[in-house]
């Protein structure tokens, strides 16, 4: 919390100077725009390199031309998006099942920006992005040469670190306005290819990022499984300095595989010794040393409850959600294998005494339960709960659980072969976001510490973790900026496309260049207005709704 305090106040003091230098005309007199705190440092260098580039008329051209038809395909996906979002929004409201608000509406996860979003880190978000604008605008400056439109800019965008490139056409030439002068204007096949340029740059882009990242995913190997998921505040597991997202590979020199055996490890052991933890933070192995589990510091040690079965042994004896199951008839449950097994040799109607801590009373408290019949018709007993599985064993303020790194990795491994159908391009689109059960893509300290590399990327060391999460995130930035750019509406390049297809439609019917100018105007305006009014009230309403 320290260090983010620091950076909001160094950053309130970095856009204060901004704004003053702004006023004070500074800027402009080094041809530097302020748009906030976000400046547009300009600069007439690279129009060379772009002439250079711009030789290839004919396979930019071509790679423009092939841009339009993939941007109406992106523009169709997108509203189908859209149209589907606004019927499940208008169907909840109608049957009073609107969702309370949660981390999807929260105002700094709204628009994914690197670093304030929870689901987009800095580092990572900042190339993704990086790469996302410079490749745009480049795209669109070097058709702006090859069809003679303009190009009066080139700079690169800070706030305050470097966070893309941008280029400046001449809008008058481009968008066909008056008072060129006498200087060409681009026409309707000239300014949809310029247009379409960007979008289909940013979608190449994504392709090769996304065919290395999955051949990296392949250069892996799941390593390690037992895993800190979380630290409480004031416990002595935050006072040695355990951190989520750790991995714990030996207990007092003895390796461990599974949450079962940390526990084992660190029961028993005598009060006045202490529990030394070999664990991976950020790839790099070190040691913790530790007090153990005592009585009135672990009390809360156990396997954590995720839901009570309704109508079942469970409820109708006191357990609810939450509380922290402890002992079973005297039995130690450290996980849920440990659960499993005592089940096991229950039978229905038998009388258990369960120990749990109560997180709510912060108290322990025993229960004598009698179990009932179990679902699947045979003799063993039925409690009625579910743990949560690989996330629930508490120890010493630790939340320890079991990363499933081996199924993770085949899970993704299978991602290009579902994009066949629907679910495969849903899980690219929210994978960053999502990951494949709702809990996000693993950070990239997860990745190092929890995979080791192998085969040929092995003498390279963790350089293959680079690369897997460089390029999630820059194939996953251009897909989606790709995507919405598709939109068809202004000011978005797909707004101007849709703007001018609509216009060369109408005239061929109106045979009046002017009315049909007009008419596909108002038409994209009116979708503008209804695809951002329909955004707004997908964050909003759920927050309207569930206000006090």
């Amino acid at each position: 919390m320290k260090h983010i305090s620091l950076y909001i106040y160094l950053f309130v003091l970095y856009w204060a100077l901004v704004a003053f230098l702004s006023r004070r005309g500074i800027l402009e007199r080094y041809n530097i725009t302020a748009w906030g705190p976000v400046l547009m440092v300009r600069t007439m260098r690279g129009q060379g390199f772009l002439d250079f580039l711009g030789r290839a008329k004919l396979f930019w051209r071509a790679f423009a031309s092939i841009g339009i038809p993939v941007m109406f395909i992106g523009m169709l996906s997108m509203l189908a998006i859209v149209v589907l979002a606004d019927y499940v929004l208008i169907t909840q409201l109608q049957s009073g099942t609107i969702p309370e608000p949660g981390k999807f509406n929260e105002p700094r996860n709204i628009f994914l920006i690197p670093g304030l979003s929870e689901f987009i880190p800095l580092t990572w978000g900042l190339l993704g992005l990086a790469v996302t604008l410079i490749v745009h605008e480049f795209s669109h400056a070097v058709l702006c040469k090859v069809e003679g439109v303009r190009v009066k800019s080139m700079g690169i965008l800070l706030a305050p670190i470097p966070i893309g490139g941008f280029a400046e056409p001449d809008e008058e030439q481009l968008m066909g306005k008056s008072g060129t002068g006498g200087e060409k204007v681009a026409s309707k096949a000239e300014r949809m290819r310029i247009l379409s340029a960007g979008v289909m740059s940013n979608f190449v882009t994504a392709l090769i990022a996304f065919m290395i990242f999955f051949a990296a995913l392949g250069l892996v190997a799941p390593s390690e499984r037992v895993m800190v998921v979380g630290v409480e505040d004031e416990t002595p597991a935050d006072a040695v300095g355990l951190e989520p997202g750790m991995a714990i590979t030996h207990v007092n020199g003895a390796r461990i595989e599974s949450a079962g055996e940390f526990i084992l490890r660190t029961s028993g052991v005598d009060p006045d010794s202490e529990i030394t933890l070999r664990v991976l933070d950020d790839g790099s192995a070190r040691n913790i040393s530790m007090p153990p589990e005592r009585s009135d510091e672990g009390k809360e040690s156990g396997l954590v409850i995720d839901s009570v079965v309704r109508g079942s042994a469970a409820e109708s004896g006191g357990l609810t959600e939450n509380m922290v199951l402890k002992r079973i008839d005297e039995r130690r449950i450290g996980s849920f294998a440990d659960f499993a097994s005592f089940m096991e040799d229950t039978r229905a109607g038998q009388t258990v005494q369960v120990e749990v801590f109560n997180t709510t009373s912060n108290r322990t408290q025993v229960f004598n339960i009698t179990l009932g019949a179990h679902p699947d018709g045979s003799q063993k007993g039925f409690l009625g709960i579910s743990p949560r599985i690989g996330r629930g064993l508490l120890f010493n303020g630790a939340t320890i659980g079991e990363f499933p790194a081996r199924e993770y990795l085949q899970a993704l491994q299978r991602i290009p072969s579902k994009l066949r159908g629907i679910e495969g391009w849903f899980i690219i689109f929210t994978l960053p976001i999502m990951g494949l059960g709702g809990e996000g893509f693993p950070s990239h300290k997860i990745l190092v510490n929890f995979y080791e590399p192998i085969g040929a990327a092995e003498p390279f060391g963790d350089a293959i973790f680079w690369i897997i999460s460089a390029t999630l995130w820059i194939a996953w930035i251009n897909f989606y900026v790709g995507l919405f750019n598709c939109l068809p509406a202004v000011p978005l390049d797909g707004g101007h496309v849709f703007k001018d297809a609509l216009g060369s439609i109408f005239n061929l019917r109106l045979k009046d260049r002017a009315r049909s100018e007009e008419l596909s105007r108002k038409i994209v305006t009116l979708f503008a207005v209804t695809i951002f009014s329909s955004f707004f009230l997908m964050i909003a309403i759920p927050w309207i709704v569930h206000s006090p």
